[in-house]
Formats: structure tokens, C-alpha cells, sequence
């Protein structure tokens, strides 16, 4: 397994696992300094996906309602969407859907440099294509931005 020592891995793995992994994966990571919100959501709707991510994020406690920490939030959302969608952010208007599993995470960018500051990543991983079952293929992304 992978070593949980840069925000980066913590997202991803945690997106990544198999359900029964990702809370064990969350409290582990919680050792190096990292809080980690998980979920799953579903949509033809990109919006639907990003307030999904942001909700759950706020109802942890994982960022405040603030401007500087939702800003950041939603950058990171945004490259990590960017990666499952390859660049073009459009889900309904070109006919596809994603259902996917997010973790949200807080931290240092490293655990071996927690001079940097805090960091907010988001990891997607599941799978994208036409609403159709069986028409689907996987994705993941990763987005990262300073809080």
C-alpha cells in the first residue's frame, strides 16, 4: 500500500478504496495531520457534483464557510472534475453521466515539509458515460489548491 504522506496519495487512495477500506484509510491518515470527508455522488449535472463535494466538505467541519476556503475548494473540485471529464466539464449537454466517490482532504501538502501551509485536495474516482448501464468506462481526478 501506498504510504500516506502527501495530501496527494491521501486523496487519491481514500477515492480509490473499496468501500470497506476508505474509513480505515481516513483514520490512518488522520495520524499524519490530514482530515478527510468521504462520499459518493451521481450526476448529469457538474453543478450537482460540485455542491455535493462542497456540502459534505462544510458538514464535516473539513472547510469553513468562508470565501478564501470555499474559493480554494472549489478549484480543487474543479482540476479534479477536469481530469474525470478530460478537460471539457460538460456531463448532460453531451449526453453522459458519472457516478463517482470523492474524499475531501486537509493538511500539509507533506508530511515531510508541513512548513507549506495547509492544502485542500480532492480525489474522484468511478466511472462516466452515456446513462445507459453497461456504457460506462472509469475515470479519476485530482485536484489540489492552498488554503
Amino acid at each position: 500500500m501506498f504510504p500516506l504522506d502527501t495530501i496527494g496519495r491521501v486523496a487519491l487512495v481514500t477515492a480509490l478504496a473499496e468501500e470497506e477500506e476508505r474509513k480505515s484509510l481516513a483514520l490512518k491518515a488522520r495520524t499524519n495531520g490530514y482530515t478527510v470527508c468521504l462520499g459518493r455522488v451521481g450526476s448529469m449535472d457538474s453543478e450537482k457534483v460540485v455542491a455535493a463535494i462542497e456540502t459534505a466538505a462544510v458538514r464535516e467541519g473539513l472547510t469553513r464557510p468562508e470565501y478564501p476556503e470555499e474559493h480554494a475548494l472549489y478549484h480543487a473540485i474543479i482540476e479534479a472534475l477536469h481530469g474525470v471529464t478530460r478537460g471539457q466539464m460538460v456531463l448532460s449537454g453531451i449526453h453522459r453521466t458519472v457516478g463517482l466517490r470523492f474524499s475531501v482532504v486537509r493538511g500539509p501538502r507533506s508530511v515531510s515539509v508541513p512548513s507549506h501551509g495547509e492544502w485542500v485536495a480532492v480525489g474522484l474516482y468511478g466511472t462516466i458515460g452515456a446513462p445507459l448501464k453497461g456504457n460506462e468506462h472509469e475515470v479519476v481526478g485530482l485536484g489540489m489548491s492552498h488554503l
